[in-house]
């Protein structure tokens, strides 16, 4: 049993991963200021014996108080700005969630002995890259913001470890979907975003030719590769794709997702957005060989568990035979 603390933990990615470290019986600490996480999912794990504190990354003092006497073996750090999109449209608060905040988390550890430290980085450090699926050894080439304070915080953590012995592990996340994500951010997924307008009979709208591709990968999947690079023993420091491996075009999702919404109309087409990547696929194999990870959900699976999740939170549920919006 290891004692861990998650930031962000009210977050989408972070709520799945204290939930999955909890379930293998491991000690939990999570932190969160709530600017976007939400304490609502927290609510099992805190039955469960997470300990929760809300306060922010940046705030060292908070930090010396979570830590002193407390014998953390590991942080698993996904606060962030996550969002692209807020990162060309508020370059100083990408600055301080991402590149300063990253820092700020570091210095704690080192200060008070943690000795492992997992870090959610993103795809988007490639940049759009013509060579797919990429490889960790690839030269990141990030054409957004966000993806630039990504690296920028992946070498700053990398420095540590070179000097410091603290074990560092880099997890480039590629798309991540599923329950909790939040379709009424219009930073939020794709996938989340989609399903909300099918479940409310609007079409969705491609940015692009829909011929883009994406790596989904289901955040149940992400929250057990967390867990593994935080706890596996004899880790080293290190860099892994988190991903699937596997391509899918926002058409092919818009017709996985129509499967469920038989009536849903055709989607609408408007103009690429700044700073997106045509194409995006991680080769898996890193994770695999350092961590023991393979990604098992399909696409199909995680849009049915996210549909399910939704009709019992009480949004509208799939119709179930064919209506006057029917154009398939």
């Amino acid at each position: 049993m290891a004692n861990i603390v998650v930031t962000g933990a009210a977050g989408f990615i972070g709520s799945h991963t204290v939930d999955r470290l909890l379930k293998a019986g491991h000690r939990v600490w999570g932190v969160d200021n709530l600017r976007t996480g939400r304490r609502e999912n927290l609510a099992d794990a805190i039955t469960a014996g997470l300990q929760f504190r809300k306060f922010d990354v940046l705030d060292s003092r908070r930090w010396d108080r979570l830590l002193v006497g407390t014998r953390i073996d590991a942080i698993i750090h996904l606060a962030a700005l996550v969002s692209v999109s807020e990162s060309i449209e508020k370059p100083d608060e990408n600055f301080r969630l991402n590149v300063e905040a990253t820092h700020r988390v570091a210095a704690a550890a080192l200060k008070h002995g943690v000795k492992r430290l997992v870090f959610a980085s993103s795809a988007a450090v490639y940049g759009d890259t013509k060579k797919v699926p990429v490889v960790e050894s690839l030269l990141p080439k990030p054409i957004s913001p966000y993806g630039a304070a990504k690296l920028a915080s992946e070498q700053l953590l990398l420095g540590h470890a070179a000097v410091h012995g603290l074990v560092v592990r880099v997890q480039r996340y590629f798309n991540v979907f599923g329950p909790r994500q939040d379709p009424s951010s219009p930073y939020s997924g794709v996938i989340s975003i989609f399903l909300r307008r099918f479940a409310q009979g609007e079409p969705v709208t491609i940015h692009g030719d829909g011929r883009q591709t994406r790596d989904f990968v289901f955040v149940a999947d992400i929250a057990q590769a967390n867990m593994l690079a935080a706890t596996k023993p004899g880790l080293e420091s290190g860099v892994a794709n988190i991903c699937t491996g596997r391509q899918v075009s926002l058409r092919e999702l818009v017709e996985g997702i129509a499967r469920f919404y038989p009536n849903a109309d055709q989607p609408l087409y408007g103009p690429s957005r700044r700073g997106d990547i045509r194409h995006s696929a991680g080769n898996p194999r890193a994770a695999k060989m350092a961590l023991g990870f393979s990604a098992h959900a399909s696409l199909a699976q995680g849009l049915r568990q996210m549909v399910e999740a939704a009709a019992v939170s009480g949004q509208p549920a799939p119709a179930s035979g064919h209506g006057r919006n029917h154009k398939r």
